[in-house]
């Protein structure tokens, strides 16, 4: 692990990694060096977080993944997901042709710790086992998806998982996203699609016990959706109803008794109605959604075990309009509307920039989740 700075950002470093008694121990910019790796252990009988074994608020530690109720436990504890949407395209890039994980990695890493985040969501696999072990090493857990296009054969998911599947870092499988709206992008229809990731999470589950399979659905599903795929540990909704989530866990509550996190969240930077950015607007509804999320935890009687916000950082091909080298206002989203002017604006979701420029809504995010 690294311990890093709130403030500056910097890692604590011992200096000439010197392993000797009474060596002298300051804050350097981060380099990854041996200087600036730690482990965390717990002492006594406390919770854990780091490497070991332990869950709750904070680092996910390692150890057996099980389902209980409506919680997801590490080695017999509740966890909750302080998370993120993690879909890292350069300028000039497209999805998922140019998707580059191992080339923005080293400089996500920081920023994601300090902001508290400990579980990345992706779309598509991470099949990099050293992008893996440098995300494990700074304690942050992957939701993978590992089947999302219904142009694929289900035996794809099923090479996915058995690539990583003895990895640390994973936390769970994803299949589908949103896929009562998109038809898992080729246009099928609503029984196809459910009937296809029911098979899919089935095959995964015969190669790999060992970690729960979640299903991504925009919005709340209906009790006979979530019972007719009895090979879904965990339900991931996306959910983008303005400034807050109205009746969403009241809703779910009486759908299942499953696990659920929300896997898509937050607001977008551009405002619509005023033709700029408008980040105060942007902070403001991270930090509202956020509070909700922890204050609905199952950690405190409630039906949610956290949420990954969408997003990490901007992502410039999104407007089908405009160019991949350029930041365009547009393009089109399903569901309700984010605040402040219900309009999705697909370029402008991240928490910092496509340079990796903080904007207020990180400090925000910050503020909820690294909170105890």
């Amino acid at each position: 692990h690294r311990i890093i700075n709130r403030n500056s950002n910097k890692c604590l470093d011992v200096a000439w990694a010197s392993a000797a008694d009474g060596a002298n121990v300051a804050q350097v910019s981060c380099n990854g060096n041996a200087a600036q790796s730690w482990s965390i252990n717990a002492v006594g009988g406390g919770g854990g977080g780091g490497g070991g074994g332990g869950g709750g608020v904070g680092t996910i530690g390692d150890g057996p993944i099980t389902v209980s109720g409506r919680q997801v436990r590490v080695s017999g504890s509740p966890i909750e997901l302080r998370g993120v949407c993690w879909n890292p395209v350069p300028r000039g890039g497209v999805h998922p042709q140019n998707l580059d994980y191992a080339g923005f990695v080293d400089r996500d890493i920081p920023l994601m710790t300090a902001a508290g985040v400990n579980v990345v969501r992706t779309y598509e696999p991470i099949t990099n086992r050293s992008v893996l072990d440098k995300l494990h090493a700074n304690g942050i857990k992957v939701a993978m998806t590992v089947y999302s296009w219904g142009g694929a054969d289900p035996s794809a998911a099923v090479n996915n998982v058995n690539a990583v599947k003895n990895h640390p870092a994973i936390l769970m499988w994803l299949v589908g996203n949103e896929w009562n709206y998109n038809g898992l992008y080729v246009g099928m229809s609503f029984d196809a699609s459910r009937n296809r990731l029911q098979d899919v999470a089935s095959r995964i589950k015969q190669v790999d016990s060992a970690h729960p399979v979640a299903s991504i659905y925009g919005d709340v599903p209906s009790s006979a959706t979530v019972n007719s795929m009895p090979s879904i540990d965990v339900w991931g909704i996306n959910s983008y109803r303005g400034f807050g989530f109205g009746n969403l866990f009241s809703a779910w509550s009486g759908v299942s008794g499953k696990p659920m996190f929300l896997a898509e969240y937050g607001a977008d930077a551009w405002d619509a109605r005023q033709g700029r950015t408008n980040l105060q607007a942007q902070a403001d509804a991270t930090r509202n959604l956020a509070t909700e999320i922890v204050n609905n935890s199952v950690l405190k009687g409630g039906v949610t075990f956290g949420g990954t916000i969408f997003e990490w950082a901007d992502e410039w091909w999104k407007d089908g309009n405009g160019s991949p080298w350029n930041q365009d206002a547009g393009g089109i989203a399903p569901g309700g509307g984010p605040h402040p002017d219900a309009v999705f604006n697909e370029e402008w979701w991240g928490i910092v920039s496509i340079d990796r420029q903080t904007r207020p809504a990180y400090d925000a995010l910050r503020s909820v989740y690294t909170a105890r």
